[in-house]
């Protein structure tokens, strides 16, 4: 089972800098050691107001109580609170071997950028079966070709209020503005709301490597290293 896990860390006033530092060093070395046990699939950082420390995880776990077993062995979590979201099987969803392709760069454009969307499709009363029916077909088909396109890396369900649906989207775009044309293509945008959070890349974060960087790296001769 997959899960986003907001995470805010407030370090405690009078804490020495030393301190941080070595608490820092500890979770990085922590994190590489839950991705190699296949638990952190992912690290990204959300906007953040002056003063905020917080990240975005997706993590992996049998269950409710292995997750919380998984984040407490992460030396940040004597500072931090945590904001757990169970994540379900959308039947859109790419194939979860897709989680982490390398990204690209257009010589011109520069590399993509990766974005979380919220979506809440609540359906008109009385909609047409067969519109409906049509819609979420149309919808299938487009995140099949948006997934293809490298646009579309994950999608997965939410919980969700009666009458409606909810899911996230993980996506990857050259901006914003590129990424909002994107979503209102969708055959389903007359009934969705959406909610995006811009991400920024987390120096623990273990996806792979850039396309460009895994190229500069073998041109150079050097084993590529992942991030620290």
């Amino acid at each position: 089972m997959e899960y986003l896990v907001t995470m805010t860390t407030r370090v405690p006033d009078g804490i020495p800098d030393e301190t941080v530092q070595d608490v820092r060093a500890r979770e990085a070395v922590r994190a590489r050691e839950l991705a190699a046990q296949g638990h952190l699939l992912r690290l990204w950082r959300p906007p953040l107001q002056p003063g905020e420390w917080r990240t975005l995880g997706l993590f992996a776990a049998d269950n409710d109580d292995q997750l919380e077993r998984v984040l407490a062995s992460m030396p940040l979590r004597i500072w931090r609170t945590e904001q757990v979201t169970p994540l379900s099987t959308h039947p859109n969803d790419p194939a979860p071997g897709r989680d982490s392709p390398q990204r690209t760069t257009d010589p011109e454009l520069g590399e993509e950028v990766e974005f979380l969307t919220t979506f809440t499709v609540t359906v008109p009363d009385g909609a047409a079966d067969e519109v409906v029916h049509d819609l979420t077909t149309r919808e299938a088909q487009a995140a099949l070709q948006l997934a293809r396109q490298g646009k579309l890396v994950r999608l997965w369900a939410l919980p969700a209020e009666p009458g409606t649906s909810r899911a996230l989207g993980l996506w990857r775009a050259q901006n914003l503005a590129e990424l909002q044309a994107i979503l209102a293509s969708l055959p389903l945008d007359r009934w969705m709301t959406t909610r995006t959070t811009s991400l920024t890349e987390h120096p623990n974060d273990p996806r792979p490597p850039s396309a460009d960087a895994l190229s500069s790296a073998r041109s150079a001769q050097l084993p590529s290293c992942p991030v620290s």
